[in-house]
């Protein structure tokens, strides 16, 4: 099925029309959740191929052990049904995307795409489930779509059944991160001979509902906060940057602050959006490649082309292993392929174009998005020339233990300069990922931001 009929196929299936994308959804709709929908919106039911499985509920919380903070591979024992390959790419065409078929021709000798059985692992617990549904009956649109009206109801997947292309984006979002989340990590930027040095980062995000002694207009008015600190290389060692992420960013723009450990200065940082330059990315991201799309939605159109079956990094716990080194997982060109997981899953197809007379460095972004966690999964980057620049992956992985889809890393590739950025890898670290701990307001506050920066 092509994807123009998959895109029909769609907008039956949801019962809609695209005209009412800004209103919410009578009952009727929220109640096809969790029965021939998944509880977060997904079609429940596998393809006709077989191929993708129907979602029966997820990875249990014991499906494997959890040492550390780092999940093990319940699936340690597949093995890769097939390898997608530069000289066989063609027969997989239909189910690749145009970054994945470009990274293939970029490096035909080493690039491999190993293809594994598909497994709908993804789940979150039912309180959240609950705010999905809720969300269907009472979230909406506003300010020509950027920003959300009766989110503070639901707080979670603002658009569970979405009939355009922006409700798509504003689930990934919107999307359970586990309430509050903290870790250590590593960003890595190799050259294009491969060698690299390890800038150390620790970050913490907490949704708003989750901090404690937060008021009522933070609850209106802020989705997560954020907050980044530099570890090492010692000459960054200090730098923290903070941030306030807003519902509405055209009305009420994304509220950021940077403190310099040199300067010992707290600053605001309005910078930190958009086409800005990402920390620590000597200049091979935006701050809105992080996440694989942040922030603002306003400066692009966005539409919708429909479902599609993709090979999609997940389940990717293997990459995440603490036995794995650095030295192994990164070098020239992309990471070492060997280490990955790619499964058919359907996602949404999204493109966005850069609306006249607004600026930005990509001029036209296309990402595909798992039906089953909202979570972009690959994402395609293309300048002013309409020439594809960057391609990035989030390789998916299940924290089946708290019940979070969230991404062992994310890796964004430069077809240009043929280097790439690697973030939010722990394998070498203490600990993975701690979530559900306990954060104030005041631990968001500029003010803090001096104590968090001592070297």
């Amino acid at each position: 099925m092509n994807r123009i009929t998959l895109a029909l196929l769609a907008t039956v299936w949801l019962g809609i029309q695209a005209g009412q994308a800004c209103a919410a959804l009578p009952e009727a709709q929220a109640e096809r959740l969790g029965t021939e929908l998944t509880p977060l919106g997904a079609i429940k039911e596998g393809n006709a191929a077989g191929t993708i499985p129907a979602w029966q509920g997820g990875l249990a919380r014991d499906a494997a052990p959890v040492e550390r903070g780092f999940v093990g591979d319940p699936f340690a024992e597949d093995q890769p049904l097939f390898v997608i390959t530069a000289e066989n790419a063609e027969q997989y065409r239909e189910n690749l995307s145009p970054g994945q078929l470009a990274m293939l021709k970029t490096y035909p000798q080493t690039y491999r795409i190993p293809v594994y059985r598909s497994r709908r692992s993804a789940t979150v617990p039912e309180h959240v489930q609950a705010a999905a549904r809720k969300s269907v009956t009472s979230v909406s649109t506003a300010n020509d779509g950027n920003a959300l009206r009766g989110f503070g109801e639901s707080r979670y997947y603002a658009f569970p059944i979405p009939s355009n292309g922006l409700e798509v984006i504003w689930n990934h979002l919107t999307r359970y991160r586990g309430g509050s989340m903290k870790r250590v990590s590593a960003y890595i930027v190799p050259l294009a001979n491969g060698s690299y040095s390890t800038v150390r980062m620790s970050d913490e995000i907490s949704s708003a509902e989750t901090v404690g002694n937060v008021g009522k207009e933070q609850l209106d008015t802020v989705l997560f906060f954020y907050k980044q600190r530099v570890l090492s290389p010692a000459r960054m060692a200090g730098n923290v940057v903070l941030i306030h992420e807003t519902i509405d960013q055209v009305a009420d723009p994304r509220r950021a602050w940077i403190y310099n450990a040199g300067q010992r200065r707290v600053r605001r940082a309005p910078q930190l959006a958009y086409d800005g330059p990402g920390q620590a990315s000597e200049g091979q991201r935006t701050v809105d490649d992080h996440d694989l799309y942040n922030g603002a939605p306003d400066r692009y159109e966005w539409k919708l082309l429909g479902q599609r079956e993709i090979y999609i990094p997940y389940n990717s716990f293997r990459l995440a292993s603490p036995s794995l080194r650095y030295e192994q997982l990164f070098q020239a060109g992309h990471l070492n392929q060997e280490y990955t997981r790619y499964e058919l899953h359907r996602v949404w197809e999204v493109e966005a174009t850069l609306k006249p007379n607004q600026r930005h460095i990509y001029a036209k972004r296309r990402f595909f998005v798992d039906e089953d966690t909202w979570q972009i999964a690959l994402s395609d980057q293309y300048d002013s020339r309409g020439n594809l620049w960057r391609v990035g992956e989030g390789h998916m992985i299940q924290f089946y233990d708290v019940q979070v889809p969230n991404y062992a890393g994310q890796v964004l590739y430069d077809l240009q300069n043929r280097r790439y950025i690697a973030i939010g890898f722990a394998n070498e670290e203490a600990r993975g990922a701690e979530y559900g701990f306990a954060s104030k307001l005041t631990d968001f506050s500029p003010s803090a931001l001096r104590s968090e920066g001592v070297r």
